[in-house]
């Protein structure tokens, strides 16, 4: 087994493999990797109890530790996935949504682990690097809206 040089840590109560489960089944190129047990009794689980999942998430490699109630997720992290048109906007969306998860402004959704997601269509992305006007547009557009409409943004480039 190699590890990355860089991995993130993602601390969850003790539902680390189903989150990295849901993870693998709803993005490509993502995947469980490892599931590793705790050798002994630990402050918040039992020698046995899954303590690590090592997993993917579009390539990023992760590791989810199930270190029990002490810490929550906060929207100070996120994923920010990419999409390239509303079809896979909502995909995205309606699964993290649509399973335990609550929904937030402006593309931002929460799973049911806590953990924030930002899925943010490229044109989005683009329409905000341009600058100035179109710029300004799109980013009135965007704050107005929960999950993102690309239509909506594509008419405000346009203005």
């Amino acid at each position: 087994m190699t590890t990355p040089k860089n991995t993130i840590c993602i601390w969850y109560d003790r539902e680390a493999e189903a989150a990295a489960r849901f993870y693998a089944e709803t993005f490509p190129d993502s995947a469980v990797t490892g599931v590793f047990h705790a050798p002994a009794d630990y402050p918040s689980g039992k020698a046995g109890d899954v303590l690590t999942v090592t997993f993917t998430v579009a390539g990023v490699p992760c590791l989810g530790l199930n270190g029990g109630p002490a810490f929550r997720q906060s929207e100070a992290f996120s994923f920010q996935i990419a999409t390239e048109d509303q079809a896979e906007t909502d995909r995205y969306w309606n699964a993290i949504t649509g399973n335990g998860g609550a929904e937030s402004a402006c593309g931002w959704c929460k799973d049911r682990w806590g953990l924030n997601w930002q899925i943010t269509p490229r044109v989005l992305t683009e329409a905000l690097a341009q600058g100035g006007a179109v710029a300004e547009r799109a980013f009135a557009a965007m704050m107005q809206m929960g999950k993102i409409d690309v239509a909506a943004i594509e008419a405000a480039v346009r203005g």
